[in-house]
């Protein structure tokens, strides 16, 4: 890594585009740093490694308030590990859910192609509408589709 940076040389390092940096400056996630007399903002190490926890952080599914938060929480040692594994408790509590819908979604799409593939030859040979098209039309339909 380099001592000082542009913001163009900090992005390669960190692994995001200059605009991904604008963002986060934006967004209070990057503390200021120096500038040259031309006015080029200057990254040393510690912003090009809290770029990279930033992404990281992202990765895992962090919101930009929770990446706040952790940056925050960076400096304030045992103290902060509590408070990080309700973060991330919180943080498994809804990739869970998210699963589970994700499931009851796949079940849906299994149950429709069923019954595509059911309708199929007899709907081409009787120029029927798709069973499945038209249940789509209806209000509340989807979760009736196999029926």
């Amino acid at each position: 890594m380099s001592a000082v940076a542009k913001i163009g040389q900090a992005a390669r390092e960190a692994g995001v585009s200059i605009d991904t940096i604008r963002f986060y400056e934006k967004r209070g996630l990057l503390k200021s740093s120096g500038r040259t007399e031309g006015g080029f903002r200057l990254f040393g190490d510690r912003e090009i490694e809290e770029l990279k926890f930033i992404q990281k952080a992202q990765e895992l599914g962090f919101s930009l308030g929770e990446i706040r938060e952790l940056l925050l929480l960076q400096g304030d040692g045992v103290g902060a590990c509590e408070h990080v594994r309700g973060l991330l408790e919180q943080k498994i509590a809804q990739v869970q859910n998210k699963v589970e819908e994700l499931r009851k979604l796949e079940l849906s799409l299994k149950r429709a192609l069923r019954q595509c593939k059911r309708n199929l030859d007899a709907a081409a040979e009787e120029h029927e509408r798709c069973p499945v098209l038209e249940k789509l039309g209806r209000k509340g339909a989807w979760r009736r589709i196999d029926r």
